[in-house]
């Protein structure tokens, strides 16, 4: 059974960082993409940042390049999302979610999602 869990999410004030991270297991996680997705409430769920199976290949969101980093470890089957300079607009549920193979910039090709961590910034 494949189970994808996000963490790292909070509090914090505009211009602070948060480091989010994904664990999954019951998966090849060296087999898969991985995304990060956010929404908020009224919207529909945008895409955040990708990063390919080794980590070579990392793709960015406008409204987050130059602030974010998305990197993975998978000997630990870890994501993590690095988020500096944050402001009120990155406010939402961010989602941690796997796609065989490649990223993808359709929502409806990854696989397996997790349940969202909240993050909400403060101004």
């Amino acid at each position: 059974q494949v189970q994808v869990v996000e963490s790292g999410g909070g509090l914090v004030q505009a211009g602070g960082s948060l480091r989010l991270s994904c664990t999954a297991s019951g998966l090849a996680f060296d087999d898969y993409a991985m995304g990060w997705f956010r929404q908020t409430p009224g919207k529909e769920r945008e895409g955040v940042s990708c990063i390919d199976r080794v980590g070579g290949i990392m793709t960015y969101a406008d409204s987050v390049k130059g602030r974010f980093t998305i990197s993975r470890d998978n000997a630990k089957k870890t994501l993590f999302l690095q988020m500096n300079s944050l402001q009120s607009e990155d406010t939402a549920m961010y989602y941690c979610a796997a796609r065989r193979y490649y990223c993808s910039t359709s929502i409806n090709d990854f696989d397996f999602w997790g349940q969202g961590t909240q993050v909400t910034v403060s101004s």
